[in-house]
């Protein structure tokens, strides 16, 4: 039905902002089945994968930075191992969101997805499914962003470690509405609003998302597959066994029937009950006379 991605700095209200959109989902009727896919869904924490984030080194040798990975793994193999989480950890989402997407649920990604390109392969898979889809961006400044993680470390919860947190703010790459993966763009200002379900943004967010959609509809686009993205059908193995003994019967009944004519002409042939009947017909082009006149 639809894929929501929510984007945002770290702690910038985002997964306040799926639980809003969700709980509105909700009250609409028909009921839709919606589902959040986030870290803590995948039983994934924040720190270990986005571990990458310890590393703060900025070499401007080009040597240095070619040097770098085999110094890591020979000297610190810990952190060398975990250079690749990050990925990893957009990996095990998108293929949790390729499973989960289908015409009747609402699927609402609640991470970071700060990285335009990892965007646009959620579009693509939007797009293969022929659904909905649309961005809605939590705009926080970051200094809000970096006191209320401050304030979660204080109470207990689950916050980022300070160089992850700094790392993942530099490394954001912001939406923008003139990009097809980023379109439609749904902005938030938790640092200014409170988000709630009867926000503005998100009662927008709603109608896009459950508006019935007919031809004369213009303000809600439905991604349709093109044949790069279209599943392939694929044959049965034994589909060439199965075509040759098919193709074999036909030619056994043919003699068959020839066989049962003698000295008559076979000008039909059934296949059996709802298979169409074979029809032929044969022009003599010589006789008994002619072979004994030798006029061949």
């Amino acid at each position: 039905m639809a894929l929501v991605v929510i984007c945002g700095q770290p702690c910038s209200g985002k997964s306040t902002a799926a639980a809003c959109l969700a709980d509105s989902l909700q009250a609409t009727d028909p009921k839709p089945t919606v589902r959040i896919i986030d870290e803590s869904s995948l039983h994934l924490g924040r720190n270990q994968s986005y571990a990458v984030g310890v590393l703060d080194f900025n070499f401007d040798c080009l040597i240095m930075q070619q040097l770098l990975p085999y110094c890591l793994l020979k000297h610190c193999p810990g952190v060398a191992k975990d250079m690749p989480m990050e990925k990893n950890l957009r990996g095990v989402l998108r293929s949790e969101v390729d499973r989960s997407l289908s015409k009747s649920s609402i699927i609402i990604v609640d991470s970071l997805n700060n990285i335009k390109g990892y965007r646009y392969e959620l579009w693509c898979l939007a797009r293969a499914s022929g659904i909905r889809y649309c961005v809605v961006f939590c705009d926080t400044d970051e200094d809000s962003c970096r006191e209320w993680n401050r304030k979660r470390g204080e109470m207990g919860e689950s916050s980022y470690d300070t160089k992850i947190f700094e790392d993942l703010v530099r490394r954001f790459e912001k939406p923008d509405g003139r990009n097809r993966w980023d379109s439609p763009l749904f902005e938030l200002f938790p640092s200014k609003d409170e988000i709630r379900q009867s926000s503005p943004v998100i009662a927008d967010a709603v109608s896009y998302l459950t508006k019935k959609v007919d031809s004369k509809s213009r303000d809600v686009r439905v991604l349709q597959p093109t044949i790069a993205t279209q599943t392939a059908h694929t044959t049965d193995a034994n589909s060439l066994y199965v075509m040759d003994r098919a193709t074999q019967e036909v030619i056994n009944m043919i003699v068959e029937a020839q066989s049962q004519g003698l000295a008559g002409a076979v000008n039909r042939i059934s296949l059996g009950q709802h298979l169409p009947a074979i029809s032929f017909f044969l022009e003599a082009k010589w006789s008994f006379s002619s072979l004994m006149n030798n006029d061949l």
